[in-house]
């Protein structure tokens, strides 16, 4: 159950890497990107179709630029990071190492 949360979150950090090289290298494309990285060719160009989905970014000839949406959505990030962690933060079980 936390296994594939663990997975989630891992994705969600790389495709924020993703955006956030986009947003201070545009237009980039996927072969900088990677080297600059180091996650594969594949896992870059998931990230940046996930990204382009989400009207964050869109395709040029130069590579990957960024929306009118972007601005939008990383000035509202940290306010979503920090409930998630506070949701986080409430499922703890306190004592729990003494049921063991």
């Amino acid at each position: 159950m936390i296994d594939r949360l663990e997975k989630e979150v891992d994705m969600l950090e790389r495709h924020l890497q993703v955006l956030k090289m986009v947003i201070e290298n545009e237009p980039i494309g996927i072969v900088k990107m990677s080297n600059e990285t180091g996650y594969p060719h594949h896992k870059v160009r998931y990230s940046l179709r996930v990204l382009e989905e989400e009207n964050l970014i869109e395709p040029s000839s130069q590579g990957a630029i960024t929306t009118d949406r972007t601005k939008e959505f990383v000035s509202e990030l940290d306010g979503k990071v920090d409930l998630i962690i506070e949701k986080l933060e409430g499922m703890k079980i306190e004592g729990a190492t003494e049921l063991a």
